[in-house]
């Protein structure tokens, strides 16, 4: 089934809620971003394959890196592509023309991404139409995925549900989606270079959710924000778009993308930490933790002392250099797409601001920014994005 047809059935069919829409054995996880030192843009060049498992995390994923890039590089080389990408166009299937019912998918993608998060919402409102709606269907998919672990279902979900989550994402990338979110989704794979290989990644972060509560160390943490919430980077680049005038190689602009993730993820899991300490998990690497004079237990006490607070330093400050590592490539994104980024990680770098004015108390309180804070941020974020990448040193 496909063009019209399957879209009116989507949209006749599915006149629920987003959550509902999750099947009940199977549905989406609020990432939890990690970070590592060293990750250099374009400092990794590996050639052996992903499957190796003497390889390190990061050259694992490296590899995923470049081959989005590889596949994102084309669109280096717009005009004859940007007309092919141009979704402000009625789309027609055999003469007969079907945009009222996939514009109607992507408001609804659109509604859902106003609800919950609203910051970037506003910001996505800056770019063009058909950029704004392909990242408000993939940002739905991922709140979906992210649901489905971390969400009211959550209880019943098994590893079979998240196969047959993983084959409807087959389906909708063939062009066979379930319902209107797949469907908006489904349109937007198939008019920009987006590999399906992230959104498989992501699906696996969910089945590490469901066997493991525990990380040795921070290249297992690694591969675990990578599929957590790197992945939203290496899906969103094809469609943010990387500016023309930009001199910077597709590789390490995705580098930066991924650092992004990594760097948000790891910010969530030191705002979570008491959060996840009460679900019985721990997201820290074992081994640092360990390093510092601290185990579990102290994490299920809940108490700040010194051990903790140096340990958090050191915490913080490696998330930090993933979003210094992440700014190099946030320059080189197109025009209309840098502010909703750069907001999301002026504001995410706040939290790690609320964490330390909260004196490292992790446990009991949570760090937030304030609303004030957040509406202050925006025009420095548009400020920051109006500068282009000859001129952002």
């Amino acid at each position: 089934m496909s063009g019209v047809l399957w879209v009116q059935v989507c949209l006749k069919e599915n006149a629920q809620s987003l959550l509902s829409l999750v099947p009940k054995n199977g549905g989406p996880r609020r990432p939890k971003m990690c970070s590592k030192l060293g990750f250099s843009t374009g400092s990794l060049a590996f050639s052996s394959t992903v499957a190796n498992p003497a390889r390190s995390s990061e050259e694992k994923v490296y590899e995923v890196v470049l081959k989005q890039a590889a596949l994102v590089r084309e669109q280096r080389r717009p005009k004859e592509k940007e007309k092919a990408l141009d979704l402000t166009q009625p789309i027609e299937t055999d003469g007969t023309t079907n945009w009222d019912l996939l514009n109607e998918a992507y408001e609804r993608c659109g509604e859902v991404c106003a609800e919950y998060a609203k910051t970037f919402y506003l910001g996505t409102l800056l770019m063009t139409p058909e950029r704004r709606k392909a990242v408000w269907a993939i940002y739905v998919w991922c709140r979906r995925t992210d649901e489905l672990v971390d969400g009211p279902n959550a209880s019943h979900i098994t590893p079979k549900a998240l196969d047959r989550w993983e084959k409807r994402l087959t389906d909708l990338f063939e062009g066979r989606p379930f319902d209107m979110y797949d469907a908006a989704l489904s349109h937007t794979v198939s008019r920009y270079p987006v590999d399906i290989q992230p959104f498989r990644d992501m699906i696996e972060g969910m089945r590490l959710d469901l066997r493991k509560s525990r990380y040795k160390n921070f290249d297992e943490l690694y591969l675990y924000c990578y599929y957590v919430a790197g992945t939203v980077g290496l899906m969103s680049v094809p469609v943010m778009g990387i500016a023309q005038e930009s001199k910077a190689s597709t590789e390490s602009v995705y580098s930066a993308a991924l650092a992004l993730g990594i760097a948000n993820q790891l910010t969530n899991i030191l705002r979570d930490v008491g959060e996840d300490a009460r679900r019985g998990r721990v997201y820290l690497p074992q081994d640092e933790l360990a390093r510092a004079g601290l185990s579990d237990e102290d994490i299920f006490r809940g108490k700040v002392t010194e051990k903790w607070r140096s340990f958090m330093k050191g915490q913080i400050k490696r998330a930090r250099m993933f979003f210094d590592e992440a700014e190099k490539g946030v320059s080189e994104l197109n025009s209309a797409s840098r502010w909703p980024v750069w907001a999301s990680l002026l504001l995410y770098r706040q939290i790690l601001d609320a964490i330390e004015a909260n004196d490292y108390d992790n446990f009991t309180k949570r760090a937030y920014v304030l609303k004030a804070k957040k509406f202050l941020s925006l025009p420095v974020a548009y400020g920051r994005a109006i500068v282009g990448p000859s001129k952002l040193a």
